[in-house]
């Protein structure tokens, strides 16, 4: 398996892939996707400022991807583009023939997988921080996994979560409402997850220091090691 790390300003990433022409395919369909993202600012630059929903004239299929997935979540656009641009990735290595391949956007996650694979629980002070992970399933459909920490990781979080973590095969809506989970949830409040019914999200799992909550259809967690060695950060400040 290849592994490789891609920065390009404010994209930090990390790709897996069997064929180095996979691995090209993630830049390029990323590197589009960052394209459309910046027209769209550059022409509107309230839509990169607001952190509440916002519906504007989108200017490519990304920043569309972003506007509809942050309204389902209650959060401004920019909560879904490292999910949307993990998407464009994994979409073009499907076009250029690939069975597997993850794009890991900062956290956010989205992959294609005809094998068994493992994405590790990384989360503060949590007791399952680096000891699991989620093992899912092969599929041929592509998966967000997507996760926001109040207490990892530089984001903007308004929460208290460790982590958040989000699966729907619409990545930018997992992103979106990692955000918006994370935003909101507390150890005595977890309304917010009542507000997903209806939506692409599958299953959330959020970790608040010991305190473990689950909602919907999760993969199985399993003990690992998580080599921290191995979590997509960047090798220079941005």
């Amino acid at each position: 398996m290849i592994r490789e790390h891609f920065e390009f300003r404010q994209t930090i990433a990390t790709i897996l892939a069997d064929d180095p022409r996979h691995v090209e395919a993630a830049k390029a369909g990323m590197m589009l996707a960052r394209k459309e993202v910046e027209r769209q600012i550059a022409a509107d630059p309230y839509f990169s400022a607001t952190f509440e929903p916002y519906f504007p004239e989108t200017t490519g299929r990304t920043p569309d991807r972003m506007v509809r997935a942050a309204s389902s979540a209650g959060v401004g656009p920019m909560a879904a583009v490292a999910g949307a641009i993990a998407r464009a990735g994994v979409e073009a290595m499907v076009e250029a023939g690939a069975a597997f391949g993850l794009v890991d956007n900062g956290g956010d996650i989205a992959l294609v997988s005809d094998r068994d694979i493992r994405i590790g629980i990384y989360a503060g002070g949590s007791p399952l921080s680096g000891r699991a992970a989620f093992l899912l399933p092969p599929a041929d459909e592509i998966l967000g996994i997507c996760t926001s920490s109040a207490t990892v990781g530089p984001s903007i979080s308004l929460g208290v979560a460790d982590a958040v973590t989000v699966f729907s095969p619409d990545v930018a809506l997992a992103d979106a409402w990692a955000t918006a989970i994370c935003n909101r949830i507390t150890r005595d409040d977890r309304s917010v997850l009542d507000e997903i019914a209806g939506t692409e999200v599958r299953g959330v799992l959020a970790l608040i220091d010991d305190m473990v909550i689950r909602r919907g259809d999760l993969p199985r967690i399993v003990p690992a090691r998580v080599d921290e060695r191995l979590i997509t950060a960047g090798r220079r400040p941005v």
